[in-house]
């Protein structure tokens, strides 16, 4: 599969696709239908992942959900995305922390360490498009953001493969 075919997943997507009660629910389920339709390969960067249930974990405590109800959201991020699916990218931060650092400095601190790091990967593994509901990425020159099926279905439109 080529870069052109593959888009990361943000963590406010992931979390939102696990979370019913998360108001961005429905919108993350309709963007995956559209990412689906498109037959492009989800990626799910392991900072991505550390991120969503650290999220999942604190948004259950703010909100006072029992310890069961915890254990649902962890096992259904689990089983969404399977160790064997992540795409882990955090082994090489020492190697590019000065471009990740940068990239922060370039944004005005808009885009934190982890989203900078997403960023810098995406351009690194040639992945073009990031599904997600931080406009922040639009900062970014090198990625398309999408958030929702429309925008799926223009970036797609848009792009050419590189054969």
């Amino acid at each position: 599969m080529t870069a052109f075919n593959r888009v990361v997943i943000d963590t406010n997507v992931l979390v939102a696709l696990v979370d019913q009660q998360d108001k961005w629910h429905a919108s993350s389920d309709a963007l995956r239908e559209a990412l689906k339709i498109k037959n492009v390969l989800l990626v799910y960067f392991d900072p991505v992942i550390n991120e969503a249930f650290s999220v999942l974990a604190k948004r259950a405590q703010e909100q006072k959900r029992s310890q069961q109800e915890i254990s649902i959201l962890f096992e259904t991020l689990s089983r969404l995305v399977p160790k064997e699916a992540i795409t882990w990218i955090s082994s090489e931060t020492q190697h590019h922390y000065e471009q990740v650092v940068g990239l922060i400095r370039d944004t005005s601190g808009n885009l934190n360490f982890h989203d900078a790091l997403i960023a810098l990967s995406c351009r690194l593994c040639g992945i073009k498009v990031i599904a997600s509901f931080d406009q922040d990425f639009d900062q970014v020159e090198w990625l398309t953001r999408v958030a929702t099926p429309d925008q799926v279905a223009d970036a797609f439109e848009q792009m050419i493969p590189i054969l």
